[in-house]
C-alpha cells in the first residue's frame, strides 16, 4: 500500500502563488506516476497535472503556463507549484498515486485533500 499526505493548501489572493506537496510513503517501489487532481464544489473531480517515473510530466490545458509539478524522488515528495491563480482554481486538491505490482495489478491510492481558496 502507498499513504499520501498532502500539505501547503490555504486561502491566497487572485494572482499570487502556492505550492502544495505530498509526500508518499509504503510501497514507493511500486509507484508507476505520481499526480494531482482536484475537485471544485459541484463538479467532477479532474486531473491537474501528472508525472512519470522517467519524468515524463502532463499538465491539464486550464493550468498550462501556471502550475507545475516535480517531485523529488530523494524525499518521496511531489509538489504543484500554482502561479497567477485565479478564483476557478478553487477547489480541494488531492494527491494521486498509481501503482503496479505483479499480482495485484494496478492500484489508485489518494491523500486526503487540501483546500486551496483563491479569493480577494
Amino acid at each position: 500500500q502507498v499513504q499520501l499526505v498532502e500539505s501547503g493548501g490555504g486561502l491566497v489572493q487572485p494572482g499570487r502563488s502556492l505550492r502544495l506537496s505530498c509526500a508518499a510513503s509504503g510501497s514507493i517501489f511500486s509507484i508507476i506516476t505520481l499526480g494531482w487532481y482536484r475537485q471544485a464544489p459541484g463538479k467532477q473531480r479532474e486531473l491537474v497535472a501528472s508525472i512519470a517515473n522517467g519524468g515524463s510530466t502532463n499538465h491539464a490545458d486550464s493550468v498550462k503556463g501556471r502550475f507545475t509539478i516535480s517531485r523529488d524522488n530523494a524525499k518521496n515528495t511531489v509538489y504543484l507549484q500554482m502561479n497567477s491563480l485565479k478564483p476557478e482554481d478553487t477547489a480541494v486538491y488531492y494527491c494521486n498515486a498509481h501503482t503496479f505490482q505483479t499480482g495485484e495489478g494496478s492500484m489508485d491510492y489518494w491523500g486526503r485533500g487540501t483546500l486551496v481558496t483563491v479569493s480577494s
